[in-house]
């Protein structure tokens, strides 16, 4: 039928061509959503990884991952899929770092482990995750219960908008507009230094 609307229009670049607008068309969903949650993906992933650089690497290697998965199939949540690849990526880096850790470790004499720094943070850093956590909880505390609910469902449990919306009872785009609202009022507190 579209092929057929896009010939009667004098659209002659085959169905090679509608492919390719589709896939033009995902690709945009894509940079935007990319470009329009970075700094949160990367966010997200700095507690994973603990390392800045890294969360911005992954960061990275997840839009290829999903722009390498858009070109071989199609994918209605993009934005959750964008996270969880995210949080994958990083579980994975996770995992090869303890495996090389762990082989490194073996040819090590247990004399020499004990100059090695120990895995918990800093007073420092547990000072300053203490304070964030506080600007958090502000932030969630001024949002509607529902917008709450949302948040915690989406992005912490990993749920889809569908799910979530049929457990509240609301439309798929209420979910959508109440997960935005959310995270741009944490994201504008985290901007502005909690004010």
């Amino acid at each position: 039928m579209i092929f057929r609307r896009l010939t009667e229009a004098g659209w002659t670049g085959g169905l090679f061509g509608i492919v390719r607008i589709l896939d033009r068309t995902a690709l945009d969903r894509l940079n935007h959503i990319y470009t329009g949650q970075r700094r949160i993906l990367v966010r997200s992933l700095m507690p994973i990884v603990g390392s800045l650089a890294v969360a911005e690497d992954l960061a990275q290697e997840t839009y290829l991952k999903v722009r390498s998965a858009l070109a071989q199939t199609q994918i209605q949540h993009l934005e959750p899929f964008v996270f969880r690849t995210a949080r994958n990526l990083a579980l994975d880096h996770l995992r090869r770092e303890r495996r090389q850790g762990a082989v490194l470790r073996q040819g090590e004499d247990h004399d020499d482990l004990a100059h090695v720094a120990a895995d918990t943070p800093s007073p420092e850093a547990e000072v300053g995750d203490r304070q964030l956590l506080d600007r958090l909880e502000q932030v969630m505390s001024r949002l509607t219960p529902r917008q709450r609910r949302v948040m915690v469902a989406c992005r912490l449990e990993g749920r889809s908008y569908a799910e979530v919306a049929s457990d509240l009872g609301v439309s798929t785009s209420t979910v959508q507009k109440d997960l935005k609202d959310a995270m741009a009022a944490c994201l504008g507190s985290f901007t502005r230094g909690g004010r």
